[in-house]
């Protein structure tokens, strides 16, 4: 909704910048605890790769012309890669039944995903498949390092400790490449707004606690449900269509993560 108005870049400094300052403010207003500066630098690698890296390369790629849904397919492999690496990396056991929810859940994708398929556009060459890749392992590697490093970093301040690391390889860029333009409108705003309050603030928010209190591979696969969500929303904002197919592949993707996430006793509360 809000790429066509912004550059890229400067649309991700300005969400950053944003959300550093509104939980500023709620740190102080709740006098919530401010993390020392090793932990502070910690926050500040989660926030570079998971989301300074990550959504970068990934917005990078489709302004330069790589559909969407090839886009989504390849960051769509960060619950496998975290699989794979949770266990000599962190210690975590991936069992038998993990590996099927995730296969699962991996079918599920492909099949959210094969409508958006778009294998004639001259967006998919190697440097947008590179980046895209790149936007998947900095997904990936912020995850195993929030886990690994930063647990025991506040809630509030080491969220914005990552914004603060988010901020610096995103700025740098529009610094270098872009010249801070914005076509300022409703969609822009509405776009701004969302990904601020929403996700750079409550789901973030959602995801530490998450990688916390649960193995990664675990959390990792609840990301098998991200496409077909877009897909409902696209659907009533954009007026895109949902097949069949669509629909199987939302239930596989569901089931998925049903079958990874399942255990057999009572789950901790948060």
């Amino acid at each position: 909704m809000g790429m066509p108005y912004a550059e890229p870049f400067s649309f991700l400094s300005l969400r950053f910048v944003l959300a550093i300052g509104l939980l500023g403010i709620l740190a102080l207003i709740a006098r919530a605890p401010w993390p020392g500066w090793r932990l502070a630098g910690h926050s500040m690698v989660v926030g570079i790769f998971l989301h300074g890296i990550y959504l970068g390369a990934v917005f990078w790629a489709i302004d330069h012309g790589l559909p969407a849904g090839i886009a989504a397919m390849i960051v769509g492999l960060q619950p496998i890669m975290v699989a794979i690496l949770a266990s000599p990396l962190l210690g975590e056991q991936v069992t038998l039944r993990h590996w099927a929810g995730l296969l699962i859940g991996g079918l599920g994708l492909v099949l959210v995903l094969a409508p958006k398929f778009e294998f004639g556009s001259s967006g998919i060459t190697p440097v947008n498949i590179a980046v895209c890749l790149l936007a998947m392992l900095g997904q990936t590697g912020g995850t195993i390092y929030q886990k690994k490093f930063a647990t025991k970093v506040p809630l509030r301040t080491g969220t914005m400790w990552q914004y603060v690391g988010a901020l610096v390889p995103s700025f740098i860029y529009a610094l270098s490449f872009e010249n801070f333009a914005f076509e300022w409108n409703g969609e822009l705003v509405l776009a701004m707004v969302w990904l601020v309050l929403v996700l750079s603030i409550a789901a973030v928010f959602l995801l530490m606690l998450l990688i916390r209190d649960g193995s990664v591979s675990k959390v990792s696969s609840l990301f098998y449900l991200v496409p077909a969500s877009t897909a409902v929303i696209a659907y009533f904002l954009f007026g895109e269509t949902l097949n069949a197919i669509q629909l199987i592949g939302m239930g596989l993707c569901a089931a998925g993560v049903r079958v990874v996430m399942r255990t057999n006793h009572s789950p901790t509360k948060i």
